[in-house]
């Protein structure tokens, strides 16, 4: 192989390389969005008692699901075709109620959360997304054990068209939002709602 071929072939690697990179930067793109919908909240159940309960029976007490709602924005950052990495900020108003043979209360609690969603679309309506959340108590009406929670959060999304669509998540706390000195409970949330993402160019 002489020097002119060698020359030549080296301008065509850098030629692929060079029209490679253009073609994975002209792929992302930014896109900022609002969410907001439905929360089934709970604490995690079991054989529980509530402090304040006189009878102190320690009998099987269930932590059942209320219904209240979350709302915020998000930036969707398309890396690949099938790879968005999507920030939330989110305020989410959660809690659960407390039923036992002499008590009924009714604990609210609710958080502004950080989340960092990592987004995978199979399809042009179809999606599928995960990641941690950051979440700091604004609001209660009980003393909470922590004023923070880490929790994980597990979806999935159908784009109704390209700026709305639906989605359903499930959400678990690791933090103890009640902590007794024998079991603790932990934040469940099951949302649905709706997004809108706003096209930028």
């Amino acid at each position: 192989m002489n020097k002119k071929n060698q020359i030549n072939k080296g301008i065509l690697v850098l030629l692929f390389i060079f029209f490679g990179m253009y073609n994975a930067q002209a792929q992302v793109s930014f896109q900022p969005g609002f969410r907001g919908g439905a929360n089934f909240s709970h604490f995690t159940k079991g054989d529980y008692y509530y402090y304040n309960d006189p009878m102190d029976t320690r009998s099987d007490d269930n932590y059942s699901s209320i219904t209240n709602f979350y709302i915020g924005f998000y930036g969707a950052l398309k890396l690949t075709r099938h790879y968005t990495l999507q920030p939330e900020i989110n305020y989410s108003a959660q809690g659960s109620d407390y039923r036992s043979a002499t008590v009924n209360k009714n604990f609210k609690v609710d958080y502004l959360c950080f989340q960092m969603m990592n987004k995978f679309t199979f399809t042009d309506k179809f999606n599928v997304h995960f990641g941690p959340t950051l979440e700091f108590v604004v609001d209660k009406n009980f003393d909470v054990d922590a004023d923070v929670d880490l929790a994980f959060v597990l979806g999935t999304g159908i784009n109704i068209t390209r700026n709305l669509g639906i989605e359903l998540r499930v959400k678990k706390g690791i933090v103890p939002v009640i902590d007794f000195s024998d079991n603790s409970h932990t934040n469940v949330v099951f949302s649905v709602g709706g997004t809108y993402t706003f096209d930028v160019k």
